[in-house]
C-alpha cells in the first residue's frame, strides 16, 4: 500500500494534464451544476384533521398521526394558528397560564364554537391547545393547534370518547346527541351529587341544562361563599330559561347545579360555567323550558 498510493496520485495528475479528466459534456466545475441546499423547514400541523393519539399539550412530529375522521379517533384539530409577538419572541413555548397561552385558548374557544356550529360548552365537548416541543420551538416552530374532544360526561369532565365522524357542525341542530339536555341526579349518603347520568327530557329526570354563565373576574370557587356567587349567576339563567321571576323566591322553586371547568382551563381564561336546574326528588318527564311558574311553583319555602 505504501507504493500504490503515490502511483495512483501520479496517474490522476497525468490524466488531468492531458485533458482526460473531464468526460464529454462536463466542464470540470463541480459547483455551477448543483442547486444550493435549501434552509430546513419545520413541521406544521394541518387543521381539519383527526388524530388517533391522546390529547397532549406538547405536540411532537413523532406523535403526529392523522387518520380519516370517519375512522375511530380521539381528537380533532379545528384550527391551526401562530403565536404572535411577544410570545413568539420567547425562548420557549408559552407556559400554562401565561399571557400567550391564554391568548391561544381564546382563539381556540372561538374557533371551536364556529367549527361545531354552536357554543361548544352546550355539548359534551372539551377543548385543548397543543404547542410545539421545546426543540421544535428552538427550530422556529410557532404554531398552536386547537383540539376538540368528545367526552362521556360533563359533571366530572368524563372520559375521552373514541368517536367516528367529524364534529364539524355537530351542534348546529338541536337533535345532536352531544347536546346537554336533561339528567337524573343521584345523591350519596352525605347529600352530595354522586352521579349525574344524562336522560332524554321525555324520560324520567330531575335536572335540566339551562345554559352557560360567564363568571368574569370571580375567583375559582372553593368556599361556600364563592359557590353561592356561582349559584346566583346560574339562577339568572334558570329564570330566563323557565320563564319565572328572578327574585328572592327563585331559590324556593328549584335547586341549582353550577359546573365550571377545571382549574387548569380556568388559568387559561375559561370562565364558562354550565348551569342546571335541579328538583331533588322530582320525576319530570318533559322539559321545563318556558313553562313558567305553574310548572315551577314555590315548593321549598
Amino acid at each position: 500500500m505504501r507504493f500504490r498510493l503515490p502511483a495512483a496520485a501520479a496517474l490522476i495528475s497525468l490524466l488531468l494534464l492531458t485533458g482526460c479528466g473531464n468526460p464529454g459534456g462536463v466542464d470540470g466545475d463541480l459547483t455551477d451544476g448543483w442547486a444550493a441546499i435549501g434552509a430546513p423547514t419545520g413541521f406544521t400541523p394541518v387543521g381539519g384533521t383527526c388524530h388517533l393519539a391522546n390529547f397532549s399539550v406538547v405536540g411532537t412530529r413523532a406523535a403526529y398521526e392523522e387518520v380519516d375522521c370517519d375512522l375511530k379517533h380521539r381528537t380533532e384539530t379545528v384550527f391551526v394558528g401562530e403565536y404572535p409577538d411577544p410570545a413568539a419572541e420567547a425562548a420557549t413555548p408559552p407556559a400554562e397560564g401565561s399571557a400567550g397561552a391564554r391568548a391561544a385558548y381564546r382563539v381556540c374557544d372561538a374557533q371551536t364554537t364556529e367549527f361545531v356550529g354552536a357554543p361548544w360548552r352546550t355539548g359534551r365537548l372539551w377543548i385543548g391547545v397543543t404547542h410545539p416541543s421545546p426543540a421544535a420551538w428552538t427550530g422556529g416552530a410557532r404554531w398552536f393547534r386547537c383540539e376538540v374532544l368528545e367526552i362521556s360526561s360533563i359533571e366530572d369532565d368524563g372520559g375521552l370518547v373514541m368517536r367516528l365522524g367529524s364534529l364539524e357542525e355537530e351542534l348546529k341542530t338541536s337533535s345532536s346527541d352531544l347536546r346537554l339536555t336533561c339528567y337524573a341526579i343521584q345523591l350519596d349518603s352525605a347529600g352530595a351529587i354522586s352521579t349525574m347520568p344524562s336522560a332524554g327530557c321525555n324520560a324520567t329526570h330531575n335536572a335540566e341544562f339551562v345554559g352557560v354563565w360567564q363568571a368574569g373576574s370571580l375567583p375559582y370557587p372553593k368556599t361556600d361563599e364563592q359557590w353561592a356567587d356561582y349559584h346566583d349567576g346560574c339562577r339568572k339563567l334558570i329564570a330566563t330559561y323557565t320563564g319565572v321571576p328572578h327574585d328572592a323566591d327563585l331559590q324556593y322553586r328549584t335547586g341549582v347545579v353550577s359546573l365550571p371547568g377545571g382549574e387548569d382551563v380556568w388559568a387559561l381564561g375559561d370562565r364558562g360555567v354550565r348551569c342546571y336546574l335541579w328538583l331533588d326528588g322530582a320525576s319530570l318527564t318533559s322539559s321545563l323550558k318556558g313553562k313558567g311558574t305553574t310548572a315551577l311553583p314555590i315548593q321549598y319555602k
